[in-house]
């Protein structure tokens, strides 16, 4: 089962998730809080591939995250093959979404929903997305 039914995501990436000793708790699943470093993992995926962080903070921005949902569906154990995906689901004046999904041998073991914004670097206040995100964003809108 995937997040929803609607099999466009734009602007998706996909990782291949290491499960680490470091990862497992005391009854032998991965931990909660390893879930909150998977989205991180993704989300610099995303930057790496689609909004160039470096160029962004040389330009005087930079994303913040302000919230995260996470919805368990199943637990995940060191043996297991873990893939993670992340996609901008959102892409407001001021805020963005992104969803993401984890899949444990190909089977839904988590959700999740990310909230962010741009805040300046100078002042540490929101800004306006910048003009080539929501070009690309909606670009890849078109590709349906």
């Amino acid at each position: 089962m995937l997040v929803d039914d609607n099999l466009h995501r734009p602007l998706e990436v996909v990782l291949a998730i290491p499960v680490r000793t470091y990862d497992i708790d005391f009854v032998g699943i991965v931990s909660n809080i390893v879930y909150i470093r998977w989205l991180e993992d993704l989300r610099l995926k995303f930057l790496d591939e689609h909004w160039e962080l470096n160029q962004q903070l040389e330009q005087g921005y930079a994303p913040v995250l302000a919230g995260t949902e996470i919805e368990y569906k199943r637990s995940i154990k060191i043996s297991d093959r873990v893939i993670g995906r992340l996609w901008l689901s959102n892409l407001g004046r001021l805020k963005w979404t992104v969803k993401a999904e984890i899949l444990s041998n190909d089977e839904l073991a988590a959700i999740a929903t990310q909230k962010g914004a741009f805040i300046s670097l100078e002042n540490g206040r929101p800004i306006q997305i910048p003009e080539e995100f929501q070009k690309k964003y909606f670009q890849s809108q078109q590709v349906v």
